[in-house]
């Protein structure tokens, strides 16, 4: 940056009165408590990561938690586990499953009518499961970025879809997991960036037209968690990346994020921002110096160069 400002003195001046100032928003826009025990909870990409921890948090608190993913074993794995877990059983309900496929567009709702059956509604949907990519967008076919959108944004949306006449009837939450990338986008990131911008702007919308409807939507941006993203993620070319990156290594614990999930149910929070002080300062000062955070992005691209091009 110019002048030799670093971003952490700059997240420092301006991160606290950002602070002081949400703080004072929470007070003012206080909701009442949602009490979540008996609450029926469905968590796609349970089976790891942040899905896994949430549905541990919410199973805890007392919840009907049904689990989804596409792959039955580790789905039959997770419940064993959470019917397993000590102490409180007197007040948990029995976890349920059903395998969703999130690229399978046209069985998701026959899909969302299955987990219906199950309990008869859905009062807490929380959209998790996703994929991520690292590549250059020279390098980054076009058959991954519409996989990324695929997963990240139409499953979920489709998803949603299904099951919203139900939650308009009898009212409920429903929280999109998106990331600090779907407010700023970095270098390599371009499709795991862009479905996420696509998945805040859709809830951004929705929030909007069931705001009066009993329907209350949430979107959590975290930033790096200690899980396996980056193993899993894809390169440009559709291949496994397979790398443990640092960030995540170092990253905030699937279980510290899966509690700000489960608080922003309980107090109606509207968006939620998880991560460092200077993580979500950047996020604000993308809006508004825009042109500094560009300059440190091209930075970044510059020092990131040839570990991804190498990499595709």
């Amino acid at each position: 940056m110019r002048g030799n400002v670093s971003w952490t003195t700059l997240a420092g001046v301006v991160g606290v009165p950002l602070g002081i100032l949400c703080v004072l928003y929470k007070v003012f826009t206080y909701r009442s408590r949602v009490k979540l025990k008996d609450k029926v909870v469905l968590i796609t990409g349970a089976t790891s990561g942040v899905g896994k921890a949430c549905a541990a948090a919410f199973f805890k608190a007392g919840c009907h938690v049904i689990l989804a993913s596409r792959n039955t074993k580790q789905l039959q794995s997770v419940q064993e586990q959470l019917e397993n877990l000590p102490s409180g059983k007197d007040m948990r309900h029995p976890p349920k499953y059903v395998d969703i496929d999130l690229e399978d567009l046209q069985s998701i709702a026959n899909k969302a009518k299955q987990v219906l059956a199950i309990h008869g509604r859905v009062d807490v949907l929380i959209n998790n499961a996703g994929i991520s990519c690292r590549g250059s967008v020279e390098d980054t076919s076009l058959e991954t970025d519409m996989r990324l959108m695929t997963v990240n944004y139409f499953g979920h949306v489709a998803l949603t879809k299904a099951l919203l006449p139900s939650m308009l009837r009898t009212g409920g939450h429903i929280v999109a997991v998106s990331s600090i990338q779907g407010k700023i986008a970095i270098p390599y990131r371009s499709s795991y960036a862009a479905s996420k911008h696509a998945l805040q702007a859709f809830f951004d919308s929705m929030r909007a037209e069931v705001a009066d409807r009993n329907v209350h939507i949430c979107v959590v941006s975290p930033g790096y968690i200690r899980t396996s993203l980056s193993i899993n993620a894809l390169c440009g070319d559709g291949s496994k990346y397979g790398q443990m990156e640092e960030s995540l290594a170092k990253g905030m614990s699937p279980e510290s994020v899966a509690d700000k999930i489960m608080s922003a149910v309980i107090y109606g929070d509207s968006e939620v921002i998880i991560g460092p002080v200077l993580h979500r300062t950047v996020c604000y000062l993308r809006n508004i110096v825009p042109n500094i955070f560009f300059r440190a992005m091209q930075v970044r691209a510059k020092n990131e160069q040839r570990q991804y091009l190498k990499k595709n």
